[in-house]
């Protein structure tokens, strides 16, 4: 008996073992696909049932242990269950089949999801998988971990024996198919729609390979349209099915089904309702609203139905508005008014698009009378769970813009750069200015233009000056503002051409800071390497702004090297910047030629002076391994005695550490770079020095066969600590992620005037199936105020409470 026949009568008693309402046949016959990602079931009332299948490939000898999580409408977790590796050796072939069941009880209708990942395999090569269910709609969505280059999910088929579809919903425009793979004796493969009608024809070549493309009259009224292949084993490339053009309609979708009569119309009702639930609490007998998002994915106007439903007694909860009109690709906000009960309760908001009965699914709110544990200390390691992460865990409502971190002015009076505009604490609420409107002076040419952010940092002055780096329509320029961030003036950056350009400003970081404008650098590529990815060649130019009658003089470009490898902040968003007085300090990283085979990439500091407007001789502090990476971006700040701290950046490797011999000085001598303590797998420098001259850092640190991923690795978010004139400590983990393999958490380390420590985060997961299901980011803070010993999640009390009366 072959194996497909086996898995088929396996997953059959499987399914007729389990309950009454699950006795269904299965909807498809067994299949096999590899990469990773999962599926979305529209669930009706009654048992569902889903059996994974697995085989493994054992191609590399890796462990591939594979995760199966069912999760319902409102994310809650319903069961994580693992398939083990076989255990066989590398080039063993195709293992044994293996299988999961998850089933749950379904109360209300609603799209379910099944996340599939695999350990040590983000991309799902060394895997062949499938499912069967009793729902009667579903889609696959085939979507792995990420890659450092443009986005495609090529759909494998690993069924040889079997004949198979990929049913699809077709691009409006015209569009091409690629099938590779395909086994001999396939002559070719076919295209219909849902009517059966044959829209296109591909001949297979010698090769195994087809290709054609559809014209944009073909109509596309009957959908979903069919691609059958004679034998089940290709990888197929669709577009905007598996790669995507700037003006598809729903980029980064990879929707498909084995089985026409599955099809559901899940692209359109993408994020219907998002958050997917809320948990809050209160004293009892409070009053309090909770906004949930209404969005219209689809290209039309649509109106969406809402209601409340109680899964039990109702409780006082009630919903504004019942229905909500959206044109296409819009949103708008919905309110739960509610007041907290005795004892906790649930309410699901449900959406209906009117005329599509067919799609409906629910949001749940959990009101929770009492304290919120969100208050309280965290347990650190913060262990983030899939699907469950600060607001599920702690009930954290975040009330203060969390769109990036936090700085604080000479009165400790908390700034958030919004990337539109600026956010502060005034008058007892939020303020935000909106940097569109709020540019009314400066240069003659920028005034009254609207500008973005070119840097999410903010600067300020002796004067109470606020200063922020913005895009124009025509330039970059400084923006200041006098009146506590209400309005601003522009003031160019001189341009120059180049391909592209990023700029960073002096922030504070502990004891740093002039009273005047912040110092600015500007990066300029002027080379890539196209055998390096990570290898750029960069111009880096300083400007020292002054303030003159009224005026803010930029003041021309101060060449510092013509070789930086560039700047990377998205993570750490790292300081190349400190002055004090009139000295101003900068630090790089440069580019090499790769025949030189460097350690890493040199690392140095260089000082200029404003008095006498001289640029110092640069002094090599280090090599960050590897060479020629951008990720490398070093770090620098300063102590209250004035000494110079440099950590060089790397990618995957311990920080070298160095430290200046003369105070305030580059150009004095540094002791000889040494690695943190531990030897960790680091990169992305969050770095400031507290005010009793301890060094704090944070950065993405890697942990192998360790919980809560023994068989795998896992990217940690970790703090390390250096006393004044003692050594580094060992890295210990703040946040660990809710998946394994790669994470980046986007993370910025600020400290207060007051010396309490302010980490911003964002995790984000290497898989797009976790990421993309999340409308929106997921954006926190945490603070310490005993310098990294405890740490709480952050609240406008924190943020506010700490400004100078």
């Amino acid at each position: 008996m072959n194996l497909t026949r086996l898995s088929q009568l396996l997953l059959a008693a499987i399914l007729v073992a389990s309950s009454a309402g699950a006795q269904e046949e299965a909807r498809q016959a067994p299949f096999y696909i590899g990469g990773t990602g999962g599926a979305y079931f529209l669930a009706e009332p009654g048992e569902l049932v889903i059996v994974v299948e697995k085989r493994d490939r054992n191609r590399s000898g890796r462990t591939a242990d594979l995760r199966a999580i069912l999760v319902g409408p409102d994310r809650r977790v319903i069961q994580d269950v693992t398939i083990p590796d076989d255990r066989r050796a590398r080039g063993s072939g195709l293992g044994p089949v293996q299988t999961a069941r998850l089933s749950t009880r379904v109360e209300r209708k609603g799209v379910y999801g099944l996340n599939i990942t695999v350990s040590n395999d983000r991309y799902g090569d060394e895997i062949a998988w499938g499912f069967q269910t009793n729902a009667p709609h579903y889609l696959i969505e085939t979507a792995r971990g990420h890659r450092d280059a443009r986005r495609e999910e090529p759909i494998v088929l690993l069924d040889p024996d079997q004949p198979r579809d990929v049913c699809f919903l077709p691009r409006s425009g015209p569009f091409g198919i690629e099938i590779t793979g395909l086994p001999k004796g396939v002559e070719e493969a076919a295209v219909y729609d849902r009517e059966g009608r044959q829209v296109a024809l591909l001949a297979a070549d010698s090769k195994g390979a087809a290709s054609g493309s559809v014209p944009a009259k073909s109509g596309r009224d009957a959908v979903p349209w069919r691609l059958h292949l004679p034998r089940g084993q290709a990888t197929v490339q669709i577009d905007g099915v598996t790669r995507w053009d700037d003006d598809d309609l729903y980029p980064n979708l990879p929707l498909w089904t084995p089985n026409a009569e599955s099809w559901f119309p899940l692209a359109e009702n993408r994020w219907l309702l998002a958050p997917y639930s809320r948990t809050a609490y209160g004293p009892p007998g409070s009053q309090a609203e909770i906004a949930f998002e209404v969005y219209n994915n689809a290209d039309r106007k649509r109106t969406i139905r809402l209601e409340l439903e109680f899964p039990g007694e109702s409780w006082p909860a009630s919903l504004g508005e019942s229905k909500v009109a959206l044109a296409g690709k819009r949103s708008a906000k919905v309110l739960v008014r509610y007041t907290v009960p005795a004892s906790e309760a649930r309410v699901h908001l449900r959406a209906t698009p009117e005329g599509q009965r067919q799609f409906s699914t629910y949001s749940t709110l959990t009101v929770k009378p009492g304290r919120a544990p969100a208050e309280e200390p965290l347990a650190i390691p913060l262990v983030l769970k899939p699907y469950q992460h600060e607001n599920e865990q702690f009930g954290y409502l975040p009330d203060f813009p969390r769109t990036t971190q936090v700085y604080f002015d000479l009165e400790n009076r908390p700034f958030l750069n919004t990337e539109g505009g600026i956010a502060t604490w005034r008058g007892g609420r939020w303020a935000e200015t909106s940097l569109r409107d709020a540019v009314t002076s400066g240069d003659e040419g920028l005034a009254r233009q609207p500008f973005s952010s070119a840097s999410n940092k903010v600067a300020f002055d002796g004067d109470g000056g606020v200063y922020l780096l913005g895009r124009g329509a025509r330039r970059a320029a400084l923006l200041h503002s006098t009146d506590g961030g209400k309005t601003f003036a522009a003031w160019p950056i001189p341009p120059r051409q180049g391909r592209s350009q990023s700029f960073d400003l002096e922030q504070f970081s502990g004891h740093n800071g002039g009273d005047g404008p912040p110092p600015i650098v500007r990066f300029t590529q002027t080379a890539a390497d196209p055998k390096l990815i990570w290898r750029r060649i960069n111009d880096l130019e300083l400007f020292v702004p002054e303030k003159q009658g009224g005026r803010i003089v930029i003041g021309e470009p101060i060449l510092i090297s013509r070789q930086s490898i560039g700047l990377s902040l998205h993570s750490g968003s790292p300081s190349t910047i400190v002055s004090r007085g009139t000295k101003v300090h900068v630090v790089w990283a440069e580019a090499t030629d790769p025949a030189d085979r460097a350690p890493g990439v040199p690392t140095y500091v260089v000082t200029y002076d404003r008095r006498t407007k001289t640029l110092g001789k640069p002094a090599l502090v280090g090599h960050g391994p590897p060479a020629n990476d951008v990720h490398n971006t070093p770090s620098i700040t300063m102590d209250s005695r004035g000494y110079l701290h440099v950590l060089a950046g790397t990618h995957g490797q311990p920080f070298p550490y160095a430290r200046s011999l003369q105070p305030n000085d580059s150009g004095g001598g540094w002791t000889e770079a040494a690695p943190t303590a531990g030897q960790p797998r680091q990169t992305y420098i969050g770095l400031v020095c507290g005010r009793d001259d301890a060094l704090h850092l944070v950065s993405r640190v890697w942990r192998s066969g360790e919980e809560p991923f023994p068989a795998s690795s896992c990217a940690t978010l970790a703090q390390q600590r250096k006393a004044p004139d003692g050594d580094w400590q060992p890295p210990e983990a703040l946040i660990l992620p809710p998946l394994s393999e790669y994470s980046v958490f986007y993370h910025r380390l600020t400290i207060d005037r007051t010396g309490r420590l302010f980490l911003s985060y964002d995790t984000w997961s290497t898989y797009w199936f976790y990421r993309t299901d999340q409308r929106g980011d997921r954006r926190a803070m945490i603070t310490s105020a005993d310098g990294g010993k405890t740490w709480k999640l952050v609240s406008t009390s924190d943020l506010a409470g700490g400004a100078r009366r």
